[in-house]
């Protein structure tokens, strides 16, 4: 009985194994019969699926007899479904599947078990606005990745932003309207992340990166294809956020550390049907300073749907509203009218455990960002997208900072000492955003010539309304937090009696941007494409209202900004030489300006400015070898502004220079190793000012520091263990460098932190230590201040996948 009873189960193993031994497989590549690396392939309604490797072969094994729909979707290309029907167990080799280029991917499942280079992901359809590889794309981006957020525990947007290369922090977030989500230097300019999702969206105050997919760092100026209102001449921050995808399942995190740190966040994905996917995410985070008082809180929730009308229409919706809480983090101004008594920190003697602030005296930010996208399929060359998004931010609460100062008896004196004033403001304002935006992206031929075209038109209403209190001042006090002058308290009781009877803004600013581009990309040889871009802007400033709605300035600017590129690749899909010429461009806005005729009588008058621009010269290498084990952008640049508006004399006649070299490379030299890397030098000098001589030779005060870089790599062992660890840096640099002439300099030190974590991962779970600042390194941010950085802590996060 024994025998015949494992007889039987040998038959039914062996029958079973035979019953699930059909399997699929084919080749998947461009229009151009490239084959196509990292595609995912799912069978829809089930957990079965794969990733083509690097010839564009996929695999799918162990499928049931039926009938399936194959869903092949990759970034930047138009998805495709395969009715497929298995039958006797047979293996169906679906031959060549060819997938034609289009708008990003939003219903996109991405199979990480798969992909080798978890650090590396170069296709996107944002960064040009048309489905361009990294190789054969004339201009830099980095690519921050989802999986390098996790490595890394990242769970503030400011780390996220150390990954870029040539990036470093200035400002973090005020909290304070038109401030935005803190300001960071690249290539010698300041930038704030002002685009969500490709197009206009408010940041300020705190972002959650748990909602965040991955980020977009392009490089150099981009007015061409984004317009003024959310680049800079350093370049602009993309925030891509997390979005529905075809199936069922999700993520709940929690994590707790150092300074009261706790988070909560739940992700979950939900298909009605084939053609309804819905995604929440939400959470909350909080923590408190290291320093003797200081707090942030942040709550947020991310609803996203995607419907599928038919094979040829998707609408897509998103949506995003957060509630952040938080005291003013330490900012000490520097004087930038008297001469300073100390050069550095060390000679400041700054206790940095002191914070000069209250938790009682806090700054709430209500944000909110939605976007609405009609995907059309025309054809299989022809695209439309029709996006209309919008935001609004509240600030509400007082606003207070630091102020280098001297006599107690005169709180606005200007002779230098360590002594520092605090002003205060009670902030009532909104900013509102309304985008539209409709972009046409086709592939064709011209006779030989293949084109990648877009042809597009936006509209930006921006609008601030304003109506906090006028400036106030509490008392001053001397570095050690000692009071010489003032009230003794700073508490809200005390900050609403100094600030009674000042008066208030009362401001309300709109302006309005249209514009129009066409680029168009000709691949004259496979090896050989250029670019070329041509965009319109049409400004419309309508400024403050502030005696009746009758009363307001009103102001109209057009520009045109051209963009060209060319690159050459060697190597086919491996090797790539490129060089471009960006330009970039600002609307200034009108200034009121005195003047003073011979005897010293003032007129002042409001002014109105031209719209400033800027020039970029790049050269540079791209590499994908080793079958997208060694991904790499090694690029010169050179930026050059010459009708640059400078804000103390109000004149518009600064000549800017800002040069360099950037680094970045992902790599995946063996198994389960994984790196990330970047490198940066940059050269800021101000070559011209007629009105302001001393500036001349000065580096530019947005530039930052010199050197940049960071380093991270990930390996894991033993299946499921793993272990990260990696650094961050960049050289001291003079915070004062506008003001030295009369100031003198002051230094931020040069600084380099290490981090460490330690994982065990399953398919159901994560479980992860993290440590910051490992050596406990005293390290500082400022651009024309000071601002102490997050000392050693600790991180334990738990995440149940399912």
């Amino acid at each position: 009985m024994k025998n015949i009873l494992t007889g039987l189960i040998l038959l039914l193993c062996i029958q079973m194994s035979f019953s699930q031994n059909a399997s699929l497989s084919g080749t998947v590549t461009d229009n151009n019969k490239s084959p196509l690396i990292g595609v995912n392939l799912l069978i829809k309604n089930t957990k079965k699926g794969t990733q083509s490797n690097e010839n564009g072969v996929f695999e799918i094994t162990n499928i049931e007899n039926g009938n399936y729909t194959l869903v092949i979707s990759y970034i930047g290309f138009k998805t495709k479904e395969v009715l497929v029907s298995i039958s006797d167990n047979q293996k169906v080799d679906l031959a060549t599947i060819i997938l034609y280029e289009g708008n990003e991917v939003l219903k996109e499942v991405v199979l990480d078990v798969n992909r080798k280079n978890k650090f590396s992901r170069k296709t996107s359809a944002y960064v040009s606005k048309m489905p361009l590889k990294n190789i054969e794309n004339s201009q830099v981006y980095n690519t921050i990745t989802n999986q390098l957020l996790i490595s890394q525990s990242v769970n503030t947007f400011e780390d996220a932003l150390k990954n870029a290369a040539g990036v470093t922090k200035l400002w973090s977030s005020t909290g304070r309207s038109g401030d935005g989500a803190g300001y960071y230097s690249s290539r010698g300019f300041a930038v704030q992340p002002q685009l969500v999702n490709g197009v206009a969206g408010i940041t300020n105050g705190f972002i959650n990166p748990s909602n965040v997919e991955r980020v977009e760092v392009i490089k150099g100026p981009s007015g061409t294809l984004f317009g003024s209102s959310v680049t800079s001449y350093g370049g602009l921050i993309n925030i891509i956020t997390k979005k529905p995808y075809s199936g069922t399942g999700g993520e709940i995190t929690f994590s707790g550390g150092s300074y009261d740190f706790a988070k909560f966040n739940a992700d979950v994905n939900v298909s009605a049907n084939d053609k309804l996917s819905l995604r929440i995410n939400t959470g909350f985070q909080q923590e408190h300073s290291f320093q003797d008082a200081g707090l942030k809180k942040s709550v947020f929730i991310a609803p996203s749907i995607s419907y599928k009308v038919n094979n040829n229409v998707t609408l897509n919706f998103s949506y995003e509203a957060s509630d952040n809480e938080q005291t003013n983090e330490t900012f000490l101004f520097l004087n930038r009218y008297g001469t300073l008594a100390f050069d550095s920190i060390d000679d400041l003697g700054y206790d940095t455990n002191l914070s000069f602030t209250s938790n009682d005296v806090t700054i709430n930010n209500l944000t909110q960002n939605y976007r609405g996208e009609v995907a059309w399929k025309i054809s299989d060359q022809w695209s439309s997208q029709t996006l209309i998004s919008g935001g609004l931010a509240e600030s509400l609460g007082y606003y207070t900072y630091l102020w280098n100062t001297a006599d107690y008896s005169d709180p606005t004196a200007i002779v230098g000492t360590d002594n520092f004033a605090l002003y205060a403001q009670d902030t009532d304002s909104k900013t509102k955003t309304i985008n539209l935006q409709q972009n046409f992206t086709g592939t064709f031929k011209l006779g030989d010539l293949e084109n990648k075209l877009l042809v597009g038109a936006d509209y930006l209403d921006y609008n601030i309304i304003d109506n906090s209190s006028n400036w106030g001042y509490l008392h001053t006090i001397n570095i050690d937090g000692d009071l010489i002058y003032g009230e003794p308290e700073m508490n809200e009781e005390n900050l609403s009696a100094a600030l009674s009877g000042l008066g208030y803004l009362d401001s309300d600013i709109r302006q309005n941007i249209f514009g129009a581009y066409v680029s168009d990309v000709i691949n004259i040889l496979p090896s050989l494409s250029v670019m070329a871009s041509v965009r319109y802007d049409r400004f419309d400033y309508q400024g403050d209202r502030q005696t009746n709605a009758d009363d307001y300035s009103e102001y109209t600017e057009s520009t045109f900004s051209p963009k060209f590129g060319i690159v050459y690749q060697p190597i086919l899909n491996e090797l790539s030489i490129f060089a471009n010429y960006q330009n970039g461009f600002s609307y200034v806005n009108p200034e009121y300006v005195t003047t003073y005729d011979d005897l010293g009588e003032p007129t002042t008058t409001l002014e109105s400015f031209d719209v400033e621009q800027a020039n970029q010269f790049e050269v540079g290498a791209k590499t994908n070898l080793f079958n997208n084990k060694l991904e790499a952008t090694l690029s010169y640049y050179n930026i050059t502004v010459d009708n640059k508006y400078y804000w103390a004399t109000q004149t518009q006649d600064l000549e800017i220079n800002s040069q360099g070299i950037e680094l970045e490379v992902n790599a995946n030299p063996i198994s389960n190793l994984n790196i990330h890397s970047g490198f940066s030098y940059n050269d800021s000098e101000i070559t011209d000012s007629p009105s302001a001589r001393f500036l001349e030779g000065n580096r530019y005060g947005e530039s930052g520091a010199e050197f940049t870089y960071n380093f991270w790599a990930d390996y894991k062992f033993f299946k499921n263990f793993g272990v990260g660890a990696g650094f961050n840096g960049q050289s001291k640099y003079d915070t004062m460098t506008d003001y030295q002439s009369v100031t003198g300099s002051f230094y931020i030190p040069a600084y380099t932190i290490f981090n460490a974590s330690l994982y065990y991962e399953t398919d159901t779970f994560r479980v992860s230590v993290k440590g910051n600042n490992l050596s406990d390194e005293t390290y500082f941010s400022g651009w024309s201040t000071i601002t102490p950085q997050q000392t050693r802590s600790l991180l334990g996060t738990f995440t149940y996948k399912f």
